[in-house]
């Protein structure tokens, strides 16, 4: 995605992360919470429960996503 975010884009940000990292599909929020962070998609930590919403709605969103 190029910057970084802030919570409102939370959700194209995980989605961004997971077409370009799927092998973080299986992470924990508190897993991705450094994870975002750390490749720059946020410029500060987000919260926990934020994380899991966004990454719930990513993957009702992207059926390829889903667990088996």
């Amino acid at each position: 995605m190029g910057g970084t975010v802030n919570s409102t884009q939370l959700l194209p940000a995980i989605r961004d992360l997971y077409s370009k990292h799927p092998e973080m599909y299986g992470l924990k929020p508190w897993e991705l919470q450094s994870a975002i962070f750390v490749l720059g998609y946020t410029d500060d930590l987000v919260g926990e429960a934020e994380i899991a919403a966004a990454v719930d709605a990513a993957r009702q969103d992207w059926p390829q996503w889903r667990a088996a």
